[in-house]
């Protein structure tokens, strides 16, 4: 079931449509569905970026299979230029767009070497990377690399207390 032109006040992807494999349609689909005086938000990983999440994608990618030919990275979508071209393709004018660096915060009452566990079972990079190095039997350099990232970036000072800080570009479209 689609959703009708215009019909949404707020379009909200928090690191999710970043991983489509056609960004143009993603812009213009998030446009399209939002209404005039609607807004739309994303946060976006970046690339190269020396923060936690850009390190495991960095790092995911060189276990994990090549991608196909033609791939665009999601991590694209964490540059203000290629953010603003998608959506000017879209039709939305440059002073409509905001783009800023924030800072996510992973907080968990866990190690940080358990974070990498959560990341292994649930986070499709990570999951790809994991399969494949399995595959070649590195799973256990993938992990250990994972496990001191992790540790490296936890800022927490508590036993079983992870706080890890990743940097995210956050756009505002206001339509």
């Amino acid at each position: 079931m689609g959703v009708a032109d215009h019909s949404a006040d707020l379009v909200l992807s928090i690191f999710g449509a970043m991983f489509a494999s056609d960004p143009l349609a993603v812009a213009r689909e998030l446009v399209r569905v939002t209404r005039r005086g609607g807004r739309i938000v994303m946060g976006n990983w970046i690339s190269d970026d020396p923060s936690f999440i850009s390190q495991v994608l960095k790092i995911s990618a060189r276990y994990a299979p090549p991608p196909p030919e033609g791939f665009i990275s999601p991590l694209a979508w964490g540059s203000e230029i290629n953010v603003r071209g998608r959506f000017a393709a879209a039709g939305v004018l440059p002073e409509q767009i905001r783009c800023s660096r924030e800072t996510y915060l992973f907080r968990a009452p866990m190690e940080p070497t358990a974070l990498i566990e959560v990341l292994r079972k649930f986070y499709g990079p990570a999951m790809n990377a994991f399969e494949a190095a399995t595959k070649a039997g590195t799973q256990d350099v993938l992990q250990r690399e994972l496990e001191a990232l992790a540790s490296a970036h936890n800022t927490s000072a508590r036993a079983h207390t992870t706080v890890i800080p990743a940097t995210f570009l956050k756009v505002i479209v206001n339509l």
